[in-house]
């Protein structure tokens, strides 16, 4: 296994750790959010502060602009009208759709880190200081900073 494999399985693993897989730091993104139901997930702590279900779609916005971003500022829109946060009142619906999203705006961005070769990692992309290796890492980081809200968010309701 040649060091371009190695590292491309090693920043899956770590995007997959935060997302959804096994970890030792403990609930991922997707954990955080499972089995919850679109009433705990329109809760806000307080009028002007995010829930739930906003913080699922703005994961998934990220994940999204990432993964464009790596694929070389590739064209196309977002699922939602809109970037970084959206609005969400819950229905069990939009819920639904918008955890789906999520689910595959994730495995979007596992195609694109995959296709990453080693020699791209540490190269800035175009008109930026961020690399490749930033920008998923980063996207890594986002995911258990947001699943860690919802943690809060879930405790603060009971």
């Amino acid at each position: 296994m040649g060091s371009q494999a190695t590292v491309s399985l090693q920043l899956l693993r770590i995007i997959d750790q935060a997302y959804n897989r096994k970890s030792w730091h403990g609930t991922n993104l997707r954990g955080s959010i499972r089995g919850l139901t679109p009433r705990q997930t329109e809760w806000r702590p307080s009028p002007h502060r995010h829930n739930i279900h906003e913080l699922v779609v703005h994961a998934a916005y990220w994940k999204y602009a990432v993964a464009n971003r790596l694929a070389r500022g590739r064209r196309g829109a977002f699922a939602l009208k809109g970037s970084n946060w959206f609005t969400r009142n819950g229905s069990a619906r939009q819920w639904t759709e918008d955890v789906a999203l999520l689910e595959a705006v994730h495995r979007e961005l596992r195609a694109v880190v995959a296709a990453l070769r080693d020699d791209e990692l540490d190269r800035p992309l175009p008109k930026s200081a961020m690399t490749p290796f930033t920008l998923v890492s980063g996207v890594a980081a986002h995911d258990l900073y947001h699943a860690g809200q919802i943690q809060l968010l879930k405790t603060l309701q009971r």
